[in-house]
């Protein structure tokens, strides 16, 4: 159903129990569910079970009170066909077929607004994801960052919220240092292997790129800061940096850009120290009294936040542990005025969950508990001919995101973007997935990305072949739409803007992809099963209007994943 005809029949509820409530301090929370079996109706509901202690009445006697008053409102009349009581007293709805037939007609008044909400009302929120570090190519894993990250955004835009997608470089620190020393030693005519060559080195072929346009001195530039230019001196170890920082983080912009990802804003972590951020979240940590020092470290009292045990801030050597800098920079976020912050990460910073949010409890500064929220991702096994893949030439070490686009979509980036963007959502994100590259160059029902792109396609082939005008379908009647397939069909349809409400809730993308599966699943065996182009124009008519609505819905949620919606296949 769609909400406004829940909300239809919760008020009608709450005025069958007004006159039963009269006089008492019961108050009623009206709760519809779906029934399991759905012979027993189309909406359930355990009102009189939950008010008949209370009120001094028998389940099934409050219940025919209700069911009398129900039938007897003329607000029931296009919406409730009947009610009837089930067990010790379960009440069954049966909705009308007007009722689930007029999702048609709001579908095609919304267009692509059908199934926006407005809970979010404007609150603010920021969703930080992919944030890899600027020492190589972006790999699989962050892909499915990407991915998660971008439709679980454009879920909260789709529920009224503001919000902002973020990418946190981290800029600073030994990785960094490793990325200048292994192009330095290119510089000097080094490569992996040669017994000068750094153990900890970096091994890609982008290394070798970089040094060689170090070498011929030129300018980058990223999506965020500014240019860099290489001075040419092999000895320049600061020049080298900040070069080769730059150069990938243009090199991860172009693959963002490939997989149809934009950010709204890029945070560093070098300017959480040279902004004074990180000092100042250590002060506050020390003047909450939650720090303490022992054996020559500062060590915060994270067990007091439910930590498993304290936490080094500052080492020996004065240098600050990895997650002093997390907490000065959700400090900053609380203070640039989110209502709440997601974090999409890979499951190995499950970690450092506790001791942030102790670190943020421990400032004293209002931050809610549970700031931030995570969404934490499993790893990526790409397979290849029947093989797992597990390195790159590109990358030295992992598969790339730019890889994985190119080799699902045979050469075509567009084809390749839509697979790896349906593919690396349409599992929850805490379990492992296996990314089959055959599977997703596959032109039949086995890939799901075409499966559901299919549907869309077919309904557009069929509604060439009719030349009729969409406009006239407005005020169509929908009364012809019995069929079993048809049923399916129209409930599939209604619940779309609930699926999507329960995905955002949720932070599960992945059933905005189960949800156009199903979709199209009950598009095909709807083709399969009855002919649209019939010589009975009142039913032909019903029939396209169906048509249409399907293709806005598969419209509406492949956009809001991020995935192409193609006219033809």
């Amino acid at each position: 159903m769609l909400a406004q005809q829940k909300q239809d029949i919760s008020a009608l509820f709450q005025a069958a129990l007004a006159p039963i409530l009269a006089g008492t301090e019961v108050t009623a929370n009206v709760v519809l569910e779906r029934p399991r079996d759905p012979s027993h109706g189309d909406v359930a509901c355990n009102i009189a079970m939950q008010l008949a202690k209370q009120l001094k009445m028998n389940p099934r006697e409050l219940a025919t009170k209700l069911v009398d008053a129900l039938l007897a409102d003329p607000a029931r009349n296009g919406l409730i066909d009947s009610a009837d009581i089930a067990g010790p007293g379960f009440i069954n709805l049966r909705v009308s077929a007007a009722a689930k037939q007029s999702v048609v007609k709001s579908v095609l008044q919304q267009g692509a607004a059908f199934g926006i909400g407005n809970i979010g009302n404007g609150k603010k929120v920021i969703i930080e994801f992919v944030s890899a570090n600027p020492t190589g190519p972006l790999h699989v894993g962050h892909g499915r960052q990407a991915a998660l990250g971008d439709a679980l955004s454009s879920l909260f835009i789709a529920q009224g919220y503001d919000v902002t997608r973020e990418f946190y470089y981290n800029d600073a620190g030994v990785q960094i240092q490793t990325l200048a020393n292994s192009v330095q030693a290119r510089l000097r005519g080094h490569k992996p292997g040669d017994a000068e060559w750094p153990e900890s080195a970096y091994n890609g072929d982008y290394i070798a790129d970089i040094a060689e346009d170090f070498k011929q001195k030129k300018t980058v530039s990223a999506s965020d800061g500014s240019p860099a230019t290489a001075s040419g001196d092999v000895e320049d170890i600061e020049s080298i940096r900040a070069f080769a920082v730059t150069y990938l983080r243009n090199e991860q912009d172009i693959d963002l850009q490939a997989f149809g990802v934009k950010f709204d804003n890029y945070y560093l972590e070098s300017s959480l120290y040279a902004d004074g951020k990180v000092d100042a979240a250590v002060e506050l940590l020390n003047n909450s009294g939650k720090t303490y020092e022992e054996e020559g470290a500062l060590w915060l009292r994270t067990e007091d936040y439910g930590d498993d045990k304290n936490r080094v801030m500052r080492k020996k050597d004065g240098t600050y542990t990895y997650f002093v800098p997390d907490v000065a920079y959700h400090i900053v976020k609380f203070q640039r005025g989110y209502n709440q912050a997601i974090n999409i990460q890979g499951s190995d910073h499950h970690g450092t969950i506790a001791r942030v949010r102790a670190g943020l409890q421990a400032v004293n500064l209002g931050i809610p508990q549970g700031f931030p929220d995570y969404v934490l991702h499993k790893m990526v096994t790409v397979m290849k001919g029947g093989e797992e893949v597990k390195i790159s030439k590109r990358a030295g070490s992992y598969v790339t995101v730019r890889d994985l686009i190119e080799w699902s979509g045979g050469g075509d980036i567009d084809k390749g973007r839509d697979a790896v963007r349906f593919f690396l959502i349409s599992r929850k994100a805490d379990t492992e997935f296996v990314f089959d590259v055959d599977v997703a160059l596959k032109t039949s029902d086995e890939n799901p990305v075409y499966y559901v792109q299919y549907a869309h396609a077919r309904i557009c082939r069929m509604l060439e072949q009719w030349t009729g005008d969409e406009a006239s379908l407005t005020n169509v009647d929908l009364s012809p739409l019995t069929a079993p397939t048809e049923a399916t069909l129209l409930a599939t349809l209604a619940a779309y803007p609930e699926a999507l409400a329960r995905a955002q809730a949720e932070l599960g993308p992945h059933q905005i992809a189960f949800y156009l599966r199903d979709l199209a699943a009950n598009l095909h065996s709807f083709y399969f099963a009855e002919r649209v182009l019939v010589d009975d124009e009142a039913l032909k008519a019903a029939r396209i209007a169906l048509m249409v609505a399907t293709r806005q819905v598969l419209r509406n949620g492949l956009a809001l994943i991020g995935v192409s919606a193609p006219n033809k296949m």
